[in-house]
């Protein structure tokens, strides 16, 4: 390490990053940039982290293609501006590569709501199903599984397992229901949701489709069942991007983690993004709290120390190795 830091583990553990200070008077951006070059790092970013830290993305996506990126990475470090989730799957299917992630406290509410013990568990009372789960888990729950998806790639996943084979969907319950709806397959679903799409408010957006009758309203299936029925276009992260560039319409109410409508606004610079409204009246639009605890200043001083470093015990990742590679040879 190029420099001295008064900052023991336990403090780490405890905040969850680095906390030294930075120099205001460099320019950030760049500083980052430079220090991709000397550490031969490469930064994947999530479609919902701030802005600025999507503009300085070596890769930027949903799940399923940072994960795709992920496994093909020659450099030597991987610094991952996300989620705990995502940084842990690029070091499962890349194991030998140093993972950093800027926040070790930037988790997810739908991976906490599947406690890996509680799920085996449940898990048993179905011995013959099949286990599918979405990609928003912990490393212990993939090791749980048979194969791993993204709501991108979900229902080719789903229409890949016999139909005479019972099916458990974990741990998205409002995922899991419009696959039922799409596929048609029965599925046993364990009972987890996302704070972030479950914010969002019925009454208000179909209020605002009023104000903005030529808007289109469109939506991430990880929301409830009554807002994904009066949507015009269902997709994911990825699919609602790919949609708002080929459809015609001029202006979109969007129903997922705000900070897509950068990158969409990028993309149709000529068209309009209005954030669907969200119950909590403080808020304007639904945003991850988790996702925006990486902040320029954690991604300067994680490159800069390499740390907080993703260390995960051998025996499980290769067990959750396999199901995420089934899903990527899918």
């Amino acid at each position: 390490m190029e420099k001295s830091l008064d900052f023991t583990n336990n403090k780490l553990r405890k905040l969850g990053y680095i906390s030294a200070p930075v120099d205001r008077s460099m320019d950030l951006p760049q500083a980052i940039q430079n220090l991709k070059k000397e550490k031969n790092a490469v930064l994947l970013a999530h479609y919902y982290q701030e802005p600025a830290i999507q503009e300085l993305a070596d890769y930027l996506g949903d799940s399923l293609y940072l994960a795709q990126q992920a496994e093909k990475i020659e450099a030597d470090i991987i610094v991952f501006a996300g989620v705990h989730f995502m940084a842990e799957t690029a070091k499962i299917i890349n194991p030998t590569k140093k993972v950093l992630l800027p926040d070790l406290k930037a988790g997810c509410s739908l991976a906490d709501s599947c406690p890996p013990d509680d799920f085996e568990a449940f898990k048993a009372l179905h011995p013959k199903a099949v286990v599918v789960t979405y990609i928003n888990c912990s490393a212990d729950i993939k090791a749980l599984s048979d194969i791993v998806c993204t709501s991108s790639n979900a229902i080719k996943v789903i229409e890949s397992i016999p139909k005479d084979r019972e099916i458990i969907f974990a741990p998205d319950k409002n995922l899991g229901r419009y696959l039922i709806r799409e596929t048609g397959r029965k599925m046993i679903l364990w009972d987890g949701a996302c704070i972030v799409h479950e914010a969002f408010s019925f009454e208000k957006i179909v209020e605002l489709a009023k104000i903005h009758p030529k808007a289109k309203f469109i939506a991430h299936p990880e929301s409830e069942s009554p807002i994904l029925d009066i949507a015009h276009y269902v997709g994911s992260t990825s699919g609602l991007l790919r949609f708002v560039q080929d459809d015609p319409s001029t202006s979109y109410i969007v129903a997922t983690e705000a900070g897509i409508l950068h990158e969409m606004q990028k993309c149709c610079p000529e068209k309009t993004f209005i954030p669907a409204p969200v119950e909590d009246d403080t808020c304007a639009c639904s945003e991850c709290a988790f996702m925006k605890l990486n902040t320029l200043d954690k991604l300067y001083n994680c490159m800069l120390y390499e740390l907080p470093e993703i260390e995960l015990d051998t025996k499980l990742m290769n067990k959750a190795r396999k199901p995420i590679e089934r899903m990527l040879n899918l």
